[in-house]
């Protein structure tokens, strides 16, 4: 019988088993819903909702959605007290950081 990643990680020691856990928390934490995004804020609809002053039925659907303005998006991580940058990615040169797209000053 094979071993699984259970049994491997329980065979390292405690240090790299610990340094293990923080790369997959980092992994884990790099791509999130909004929704997973509040809940990781220790947030609720409701608090979100009242800090952009709309429903948390507004908040609830805002989460559903694929397609979201940069400005709504910008206004929702910072209602969770985040800030919103954006970054294009090519194979052929490091990520560029795009300004005054997603900024309070920007059109969508």
């Amino acid at each position: 019988m094979g071993l699984n990643v259970e049994d491997v990680i329980a065979g390292l020691d405690a240090e790299r088993r610990r340094k293990i856990e923080e790369r997959a928390a980092e992994l884990i934490a790099e791509e999130m819903t909004l929704r997973e995004l509040r809940k990781a804020r220790q947030l609720t609809q409701a608090s979100v909702a009242r800090e952009l002053g709309i429903s948390q039925d507004a908040i609830s659907r805002l989460e559903r959605r694929s397609d979201l303005l940069l400005s709504t998006l910008r206004r929702t991580v910072e209602a969770m007290g985040g800030s919103l940058s954006l970054v294009a990615r090519f194979p052929d040169r490091p990520p560029v950081e795009l300004s005054g797209i997603a900024g309070p000053d920007a059109r969508d």
